[in-house]
């Protein structure tokens, strides 16, 4: 390909920014700074008195029976404070701070008390319940002088004080590192995969059942009713096997389009631009396909790639009313992008129209893939997918 193609990755990121907007001194985002640096007195409060009785109590009574439970339930119950408090952060200051993954279920006593007791995420919640003490009385008394004398530079103190107030919500209530927030998001991710895999057998059991079974079994009946006429009436008998015959052809062409469904045999034999063009001859839509690529991607990748382009290709025949489309596939770096376009009215988006690109970003979201849709009223529309790149073995 000749084209220079777009970084989706870049694309994908300017989708999920929030359009940048000019600040007014006294707009809703600084009394909104403004009612969170009032609350930090109170909910400072909670925090250090919660903090320093479960703590000191559950040390105190360590050296009896139930001193470590307590402590371990009090860092459980610190959880739920972080939470509260990362959703008045995320309310009040617009911080988006990720919610640490559950703790793991444990199968038993012990192992709940241990798993409790070494929770990273509890300690820096009861960490940031202490210090947020002398910090609220700081920034509920300066806010509040700055409301009666200091007026004309309240915004600029609010956001001052705001400032360092996200850095500590960023700083303690967020994930423990990368590898918890990967956590967090494969455990989301898995319901996704789960989901999508329990639809698709689903659709293939009942594929199953409506197609090819119920022809195969009315089939059986009429090769049985025939072989019941073959010396009676021969010529009945042999009208009926040509009748079987043509189920047969209908019933394999039904388990030919199945399988097809599952995992093309073209994909497995050719690669991505042998099947490629196959879905593309099949689409109501003039479409071409251009892939570039040195060598094939694993098969989970290049199966998903497939039934991607399957899907907005689809997406081209019902909604698009378009004349032309094309398919692009390339790879950059360690990942592997591809890219659909059409002529059509355009108007697609992520977040509905009946196309179930929703969907679809979720399951390319659920193996760390983009998709990003570009496609204004009138269009054209050109929707990205982007992949991680997996080698193939062998």
């Amino acid at each position: 390909m000749t084209a220079d193609h777009p970084s989706p990755s870049s694309s994908a990121v300017a989708a999920g920014d929030p359009p940048a907007r000019r600040r007014t001194a006294y707009g809703k985002e600084t009394w909104r700074e403004i009612s969170f640096l009032l609350l930090n007195l109170p909910a400072a409060l909670v925090g250090f008195v919660y903090a320093v009785t479960s703590v000191l109590v559950g040390i105190a009574l360590s050296v009896t029976v139930i001193g470590l439970p307590l402590l371990a339930a009090g860092l459980a119950g610190a959880r739920g404070i972080g939470r509260s408090e990362r959703a008045r952060a995320r309310g009040l200051l617009d911080v988006e701070v990720a919610e640490p993954s559950p703790l793991p279920p444990a199968g038993g006593a012990l192992p709940w008390l241990w798993t409790r007791l070494k929770d990273p995420v509890a300690w820096r919640t009861q960490l940031y319940g202490l210090i947020r003490l002398p910090w609220g009385v700081v920034t509920f008394s300066v806010t509040l002088v700055s409301l009666v004398a200091l007026w004309p530079v309240l915004p600029f103190i609010a956001r001052g004080l705001a400032a360092a107030d996200r850095g500590m919500v960023r700083g303690l209530l967020s994930p423990s590192d990368e590898l918890e927030r990967r956590i967090a998001e494969l455990e989301s991710d898995r319901g996704v995969v789960v989901d999508t895999a329990a639809a698709d057998l689903r659709r293939i059991e009942r594929d199953l059942h409506d197609g090819a079974q119920a022809r195969l079994v009315a089939l059986a009946m009429g090769l049985g009713l025939a072989k019941e006429k073959l010396h009676e009436d021969p010529d009945a008998a042999a009208a009926m096997v040509a009748e079987a015959h043509g189920e047969v052809k209908l019933a394999l062409q039904e388990l030919r389009d199945l399988a097809r469904g599952i995992h093309p045999a073209v994909l497995t034999d050719r690669g991505l631009g042998a099947a490629l063009s196959s879905l593309a001859g099949r689409c109501t839509v003039p479409a071409t396909v251009a892939v570039d690529l040195d060598e094939r991607p694993a098969e989970a990748i290049e199966g998903i790639a497939y039934f991607t382009v399957s899907e907005l290709l689809q997406n081209v025949s019902k909604h698009a009313r378009a004349r032309t489309a094309s398919v692009e596939v390339w790879r950059a770096k360690d990942r592997l992008l591809l890219q659909v376009r059409d002529d059509g009215v355009g108007g697609a988006r992520l977040d509905g129209g009946g196309t179930g690109l929703a969907g679809l970003a979720e399951r390319l979201g659920a193996v760390d893939g983009v998709l990003v849709v570009e496609s204004p009223e009138g269009g054209p529309t050109t929707v990205t997918a982007e992949l991680p790149w997996r080698a193939r073995r062998g």
